[in-house]
């Protein structure tokens, strides 16, 4: 509904009513393949709409449903309720393997962010090829980040949200701990020695690719 201003002349729209609001969220959210941020549902949505407060009706409203509204770092998307993901198995099975370099090197990034390539190559034990953080940068699962306030302003890495969003996290605290990153296979059960528990085998050359192991294995 339009209203006059009477003293400027101008005309004031009021915002649509919250259950709307939610429907517009919804509508953006379903068609959307990749998480979108409150800042930019507003600028979608008719001026006067408060994205914040109809978002958290709408996550209200899907909880406990087989799909579900997830926050990804600053921004949401619909995925498939966790527990109900091996129903979708056999669709979204996709076949990308990664040497164990680039597995230890993205939990280093993930663990240590932001880290620069020698606070890498450091923990490693071992030197980082380009070819591992160009492979990690293709797949959109890590990004560069600041540079650090040292001799050289070395730049960092840090985890990207498409990482976050592709294992199901809403930021990089629900990480899995040692215990479990172990039990799927991720890393050693038992690390080198004087190497750093994170590590996995930290003797491996950079361009060795036998032994690959599935990262997208739950």
């Amino acid at each position: 509904m339009a209203h006059e201003d009477d003293q400027h002349g101008q005309c004031l729209f009021e915002a649509p009513p919250m259950a709307e609001q939610e429907r517009m969220i919804e509508a953006v959210l379903f068609a959307s393949a990749e998480p979108v941020s409150l800042r930019e549902l507003e600028a979608r949505m008719p001026h006067g709409c408060d994205a914040g407060e109809a978002m958290v009706y709408l996550r209200k409203r899907y909880d406990g449903r087989g799909v579900q509204v997830v926050k990804v770092g600053d921004a949401y998307a619909m995925r498939t309720a966790a527990d109900l993901g091996f129903l979708m198995q056999k669709e979204t099975v996709e076949v990308r393997k990664l040497s164990r370099a680039a597995i230890e090197t993205l939990a280093i990034i993930a663990y240590h962010q932001p880290v620069t390539r020698a606070e890498i190559e450091e923990i490693r034990g071992v030197s980082v090829s380009r070819g591992t953080v160009d492979q990690l940068l293709e797949l959109e699962w890590i990004r560069f980040g600041r540079r650090k306030m040292t001799p050289g302003r070395p730049v960092t890495f840090v985890v990207t949200e498409s990482f976050l969003d592709h294992f199901g996290l809403e930021n990089a605290r629900d990480l899995p701990g040692l215990k479990e990153l172990r039990a799927a296979g991720l890393l050693e059960n038992r690390p080198p020695p004087g190497s750093v528990p994170l590590l996995g085998d930290g003797d491996v050359d950079e361009e060795t690719t036998e032994g690959q192991s599935e990262l997208f294995e739950d």
